[in-house]
């Protein structure tokens, strides 16, 4: 997976994650069918954790939910992790250094 491809699935989960907490928030105050908790918890962990954040922020939706106020910075930062470690191992000059290392 080249770094272009892997920023475009990032930045497009997390707009389908934020437009899916904004509509179940919608939704909550129509009184109409809601969006389960698991899709909206799925979504962070797929990647979409910084789009279901500041959705969660501006709209204030889910924040006094323990599930989500531990979950979704949980999934941001193991993202963050990821996406560092992905950056770091796909450049040439990290990888030869670390070789040097050992």
């Amino acid at each position: 997976m080249n770094k272009p491809l892997f920023a475009s699935y990032l930045l497009i989960i997390n707009i389908i994650a934020f437009f899916l907490y904004r509509l179940d928030k919608k939704n909550a105050n129509r009184g109409k069918t809601r969006i389960p908790v698991f899709v909206l918890l799925w979504m962070a962990r797929l990647g979409g954790g910084l789009g279901a954040w500041f959705s969660m922020s501006l709209y204030h939706h889910k924040k006094n939910h323990t599930k989500f106020r531990r979950l979704v910075p949980l999934w941001i930062m193991i993202w963050l992790l990821v996406f560092v470690i992905f950056v770091a191992f796909s450049s040439g000059d990290f990888l030869e250094e670390m070789k040097s290392l050992l």
